[in-house]
């Protein structure tokens, strides 16, 4: 209905609602025929006539979309029917009408109980017919607080969007039974299933933001019961603030079910050490090293050199970066190897940067095992041309990304990862530039990580293959990763290994499983296939060596360590004779080498 036509209708409902509680309301008093010509009686409402579309129009009562009316909207029927009232009062004083106080009350009783039904009767009659449709997809909403009860409302008064809340879901006892907006509290979280068929549901919405991750996945865990792929509200600041619908849901992610709080590290501390600085990422193309300059820009170095091998994936992260802060960072895109050390020297030589982050590294464990050679030549000698590189040209801080593999290697990737934290820990010693290496778990979703291969295989309808039942991992997501990087450069001092406390470990089969979920599907639709271990694999991975326990963290959620150095001489005769080894004794060799006893790394307090 157009504006104008919704106007005259309001205009012309109230008229008459008007002018029947005058007279309805004086009939009692004087039920005489003569009642209806009554010019006192006529005045009056005339009068109650125009004040009321005076005060109405003031209260915007022409102007609401009464089919979404609630409490604020009956608050200013009272208020403009009250004032309207008031000044029929104060005019039958003034023209010495006879005042009769119960008809007045009568009259103003009415008026609200008529224009408010009238009003609510479109809101009820809309309900009415919204439920009626049984088109639309019947929601479940977990969570019958502000924030569920936001998403309800929205639903409800967005008919377009064809989602129709139909019950909640609340852990509180206190809320069981009860309606809210209409919508019955079905249970708790226990009762999600038993939910879902007593209404069917076709959806289900999580609308809790205080919940944690551990709570998150109790919930997912039950909703995975249902066969529906559960959806999340999008932050409450974001709906606030405007940025985003409340109804525009989000998948459940992997992320989300870690079992753990993301970790978010003080990085506000950094700015001093970064801003108006010139930093160097190596790797800059990968899944960590274009994270890591993601979270570097907006602390404002002067200049940011992107070095990679790859043209394609240093391309993408320099327009990436370039459309985003191209007017207020210098974005230098270089293509070059770190394996290439006249090219690696002559890129530090040209931009000498403050800060170097060196996260260009084979890491794909079975892959290594094949290639060990290749494995050496990138890991260990080009860590050792980037670290002599940021040695030789003065930078301030060069933080290594390593890997918890590098922690008892029993594979060339994290023997050659730990020969290189020995390479820069060897150079910390009498180096101006302060060298430290943060070790990573399995990051979430990176490239070569477990994440993106399970999609694939689902996408092709199974099986997915897990290697043991009992094999577990630690696993953190990107961003985490990244701003540990960041974290370790400016909280080093020289010569430390940085890890993240990434809480329990997660078996490798139960990511599969949420996966799969996740993914709309059950383990009935597709299968889960144990292949057996790969190659320098081992069933679960350490963080820190059993020497390296300290029971303080040095900062929040981080620990660190110092290691005692006493191979440089065997390290020194692997690279010089790494041309005569083969690939059986090479490998042997690195293993061996970064296994040495003596080469453990011992926490100490700062």
């Amino acid at each position: 209905m157009s504006y104008h036509k919704r106007l005259l209708l309001l205009a012309g409902l109230d008229s008459v609602i008007v002018f029947a509680a005058v007279f309805i309301s004086y009939i009692p008093l004087h039920p005489s025929i003569e009642t209806f010509s009554n010019t006192n009686i006529f005045m009056t409402a005339m009068v109650l006539l125009l004040c009321h579309h005076l005060f109405a129009s003031m209260f915007l009562l022409y102007n609401k979309a009464w089919e979404y009316a609630s409490v604020g909207e009956l608050i200013s029927i009272t208020k403009s029917v009250t004032i309207s009232m008031l000044m029929v009062t104060l005019f039958q004083y003034m023209m010495d009408y006879s005042v009769y106080g119960r008809v007045l009350f009568s009259t103003w009783t009415l008026l609200i109980l008529l224009i408010g039904g009238s009003r609510f009767w479109w809101r009820i009659t809309r309900d009415r017919f919204i439920k009626a449709d049984k088109n639309m997809t019947q929601v479940l909403i977990i969570g019958a607080g502000q924030a569920g009860t936001l998403v309800a409302r929205q639903l409800k008064n967005n008919r377009d969007l064809g989602l129709m809340p139909t019950a909640f879901i609340d852990d509180n006892p206190n809320k069981y039974k009860l309606h809210i907006l209409g919508i019955p509290v079905a249970g708790t979280s226990m009762d999600i299933a038993a939910a879902v068929e007593k209404y069917n549901i076709d959806k289900i919405v999580i609308a809790i933001p205080s919940l944690n991750k551990k709570q998150l996945t109790r919930i997912f865990e039950e909703c995975s019961k249902t066969k529906i792929k559960p959806q999340i509200m999008p932050k409450i600041e974001d709906v606030m603030l405007g940025k985003t619908p409340v109804s525009q849901f989000r998948d459940v992610e992997v992320e989300d079910l870690l079992g753990r709080d993301p970790i978010k590290l003080d990085i506000e501390g950094i700015s001093e050490y970064v801003s108006g600085k010139t930093v160097l990422v190596t790797g800059a193309g990968g899944s960590i090293g274009s994270e890591i300059c993601r979270q570097i820009c907006p602390f404002k170095p002067a200049k940011l050199v992107l070095v990679g091998h790859g043209e394609n994936s240093i391309y993408t992260i320099d327009m990436e970066l370039r459309n985003k802060y191209g007017q207020e960072i210098e974005i230098i895109p270089v293509i070059g190897d770190v394996q290439d050390r006249d090219r690696v020297f002559e890129v530090m030589e040209e931009y000498t940067p403050d800060l170097v982050y060196h996260a260009a590294a084979h890491k794909h464990v079975p892959l290594m095992e094949y290639n060990p050679r290749e494995a050496v030549k990138n890991n260990v000698f080009g860590t050792k041309n980037v670290a002599e590189a940021a040695d030789t040209f003065g930078v301030g801080t060069f933080v290594l990304v390593s890997t918890d593999k590098a922690v008892n290697p029993t594979n060339v990737m994290g023997s050659t990862k730990r020969i290189a934290e020995m390479i820069i820990q060897s150079l910390a010693q009498h180096s101006q530039t302060k060298f430290v290496a943060v070790r990573f778990g399995n990051v979430l979703g990176s490239r070569g990580s477990v994440i993106p291969l399970f999609k694939k295989q689902i996408q092709a309808g199974g099986p997915v293959t897990v290697t043991h039942p009992d094999m577990t991992r630690y696993f953190m997501t990107i961003p985490e990763a990244s701003r540990l990087v960041i974290q370790a450069g400016s909280l080093g001092r020289g010569g430390e290994i940085f890890v993240l406390d990434m809480g329990e470990p997660v078996k490798i089969v139960d990511l599969a499983k949420n996966l799969i979920t996740l993914s709309g599907y059950t383990t009935e639709d597709i299968e889960i296939r144990f292949s057996g271990l790969r190659p320098g694999e081992k069933m679960f991975e350490e963080l820190l060596n059993e020497n390296e326990i300290h029971p303080e963290p040095i900062f929040p959620k981080i620990f660190i360590g110092q290691a005692v150095l006493e191979q440089e001489e065997e390290i020194q005769f692997l690279l010089e004779r790494f041309e005569n080894f083969n690939a059986a004794q090479l490998k042997e060799y690195v293993i061996n080498l970064a296994n040495r006893r003596k080469n453990r790394v011992y926490l100490v307090a700062k």
